[in-house]
């Protein structure tokens, strides 16, 4: 092996690499993102879950329980309430993913058996699998350390006393129920929704790295444009083509996913399928804005990629947003994946109309729309 060659043609690498700011800076910045993603998006257990306290009584057992939630990393208090209405309304705009209402004999335990009840968005299933056996294991453990607490007192009191209210007197037990607003959710059923989303996204944004950039590169573009055709006509027939591709292998999952894994959509088919093509859209747009500038497939997906892993980690796809860090969930608001997976799971999974999504369905669209205009107005045909 000629080493001085081999160092040459290493110089001609660096060089070359030095050239195309874009793919120097995704190599560099990629490998951080991903290991700061993994282990702060993915790495840890699910914390700070947001939900609403509902009081009903007063007291001294009323204070205990609401002490004990604060001190869990699992449960971020919102609100305490003294309506139960106004706090199952909460979980069903999606402010909250549990509403826990405690009855108003709560601080009576010595003469009844009072029935905490915890109001749950079962659509995302793995709050929910964090959220139930945790308050579960809260009130079995508050009911022992209240027994105990009394059988103590009541030990160290005369026996000609007369037992006072609150902890006097036998400690009944805290029953506990949940009331599922979506029945039971598996993990499929909440993961297929995002999946269909993030498949989409990808290839999508893929795919029109080797449409135009990948043609761009080898020369059929160039000769494409030789033709009496214009630029216009051009891109408006690969985002056709990509749209229909896309859209019909997002169909495609959708029916095997129904079929493997007996996923139901509890809202309207037809929305389910707009969404669907109102998401690939938004990413052809994606993909049209990137490779309008670059001139090689790999300087395209150097430059995509930076975009679309963060994407798939921080837009709900996996875990719920609101258990993310503070900075990971800033992020979520500003890409479209987070609206497309919202929107699919809200009509999937809930049963959602077009007003409930309305929002996502206008950010989607907002996105969609900048894409294009900045991916057709800043496209070069002579790259």
């Amino acid at each position: 092996m000629e080493m001085k060659k081999v160092m040459w043609m290493l110089k001609k690498d660096l060089i070359v690499l030095w050239r195309h700011k874009p793919r120097l800076m995704s190599i560099i910045l990629f490998p951080i993102l991903m290991i700061t993603l993994f282990g702060y998006g993915m790495g840890g257990t699910l914390e700070n879950i947001p939900v609403v306290i509902v009081e009903q009584s007063s007291g001294p057992v009323t204070d205990q329980t609401v002490d004990a939630m604060r001190n869990m990393s699992l449960y971020d208090i919102k609100d305490i309430l003294k309506d139960p209405e106004i706090a199952r309304e909460m979980v069903d705009t999606g402010e909250v993913k549990a509403a826990i209402i405690l009855p108003p004999n709560y601080d009576n335990l010595t003469s009844s058996e009072p029935t905490v009840v915890m109001y749950l968005d079962s659509s995302d299933q793995l709050a929910s699998q964090a959220l139930v056996p945790a308050t579960q294991a809260l009130f079995s453990k508050l009911s022992g350390q209240l027994a105990v607490e009394r059988m103590q007192g009541a030990s160290m009191k005369p026996q000609n006393s007369t037992p006072a209210s609150g902890f006097q007197g036998m400690v009944s037990t805290i029953n506990f129920q949940i009331d599922r607003i979506y029945g039971d959710v598996k993990y499929m059923d909440f993961l297929v929704p995002a999946v269909l989303a993030m498949t989409i996204m990808f290839s999508c944004m893929f795919g029109m790295g080797q449409s135009i950039a990948g043609e761009r590169e080898r020369g059929e573009l160039a000769r494409l444009f030789m033709t009496p055709t214009s630029v216009s006509t051009v891109v408006g027939g690969k985002i056709i083509s990509k749209l229909v591709i896309e859209s019909g292998r997002a169909l495609l999952l959708l029916f095997i996913a129904i079929l493997l894994f007996g996923i139901k959509i509890n809202g309207s088919m037809l929305l389910t399928i707009m969404l669907l093509i109102l998401t690939a859209l938004c990413f052809v747009g994606f993909g049209i804005m990137i490779s309008a500038r670059v001139g090689t497939q790999e300087d395209y997906m150097q430059m995509v990629m930076p975009f679309a892993m963060p994407m798939m980690f921080v837009s709900g796809v996996f875990y719920p947003i609101e258990t993310m860090p503070w900075i990971f969930q800033k992020i979520a608001y500003i890409v479209p994946l987070t609206y497309a997976n919202n929107a699919l799971r809200a009509v999937m999974l809930k049963g959602a109309g077009v007003g409930d999504i309305m929002v996502n369905l206008l950010v989607l669209g907002g996105f969609t729309l900048l894409f294009f205009a900045m991916g057709v107005t800043r496209f070069n045909r002579d790259i």
